[in-house]
């Protein structure tokens, strides 16, 4: 989606550290925290909208996301986290932009399922309100005030397919915390469910086309493949070589293809692709600069690997 060649890009979470296993060291904070605040401003500098806070967003406590939030060009939300000690959403509940003349509404979901259990330290001083009633709610309230509807999930893949099954009304997920990769986004009860695998490997580009408000698309890869499949029946009804068996059943089947390509007449539409990010890239020389600072400030520490070029085992001395 463009505004005056501008693309509205979203963030599904998991952000600005790594994979959550145990709590940091304090030798580790500092560098951490610093790392985060670089990331946060390489992300201003591409020019992100919003994201929807994930799991591993929270490894330093709400504390810290909520003091990197304050400066933020980039919009932090949670529709469904509450801060216990206020009562009140953690970020901002959504947002709502205007792109090309439409009104979009932005809200975020993140599911307790996805932290390591009860005792999981990130969720310490939160309340996570019921994802799906959570989206049911947004919807009521954000229907009649957009256009479109976004939600920027961190629930994982499977629950991003229930929940597009029980919630109409939502044209698109964006979803993360999964790292599942999805080349040609399915539809699922009448919403897109995107999902592009993490770390920096992808980057993937999604044009919606609205014709008119109501949930539902169709991607136009699909619509291509029915055309085609479409050319190649009516050359074969036109073979001399086929008998009339085949010309009856190639008839059938040609008639179930235009049925198909007649539903989709004026429905919504999407087109998606995607990018690998390698090094013929080049990166922002500003950003480039940032990360070059960072890493004279913070070294990174590498050990040995624990296995030699012959794949023997060396324990650590």
């Amino acid at each position: 989606m463009k505004k005056d060649g501008e693309a509205l890009l979203l963030d599904a979470g998991d952000l600005f550290f790594r994979k959550f296993s145990a709590p940091f060291s304090e030798k580790e904070i500092p560098r951490l925290e610093e790392r985060a605040r670089l990331i946060l401003r390489s992300f201003e500098w591409m020019g992100y909208h919003a994201m929807g806070i994930g799991d591993d967003d929270l490894s330093l406590g709400k504390r810290f996301l909520a003091e990197l939030s304050k400066a933020s060009k980039m919009l932090f939300l949670s529709t469904n986290v509450i801060d216990e000690d206020s009562g009140k959403t953690l970020f901002q509940r959504f947002v709502l932009k205007e792109v090309r003349g439409l009104k979009v509404g932005i809200f975020s979901l993140l599911s307790p399922e996805v932290f390591i259990g009860a005792s999981d330290p990130r969720k310490k001083g939160l309340i996570f309100r019921n994802p799906i009633e959570t989206a049911r709610e947004m919807v009521v309230e954000l229907g009649p005030r957009t256009d479109l509807i976004i939600l920027l999930s961190h629930l994982g893949y499977p629950k991003d397919v229930e929940l597009a099954q029980k919630v109409s009304g939502i044209h698109l997920i964006v979803g993360g915390h999964t790292g599942v990769h999805l080349v040609n986004p399915p539809v699922f009860g009448g919403t897109v469910l995107l999902h592009t695998s993490p770390k920096g490997m992808y980057a993937s580009r999604l044009d919606l086309t609205l014709l008119h408000k109501a949930s539902g698309f169709y991607n136009v890869a699909t619509k291509r493949s029915l055309e085609e499949n479409l050319r190649r029946l009516q050359q074969q009804l036109t073979a001399r070589k086929a008998s009339d068996a085949e010309k009856q059943q190639q008839q059938k089947a040609k008639e179930s293809v235009e049925k198909a390509l007649q539903q989709l007449r004026g429905e919504n539409n999407f087109t998606h692709r995607v990018f690998a990010l390698s090094e013929s890239i080049k990166d922002h020389p500003d950003i480039k600069k940032m990360i070059e600072d960072h890493q004279s400030r913070f070294p990174e520490k590498t050990e040995p690997p624990l296995h030699d070029s012959r794949g023997t085992y060396r324990p650590k001395p």
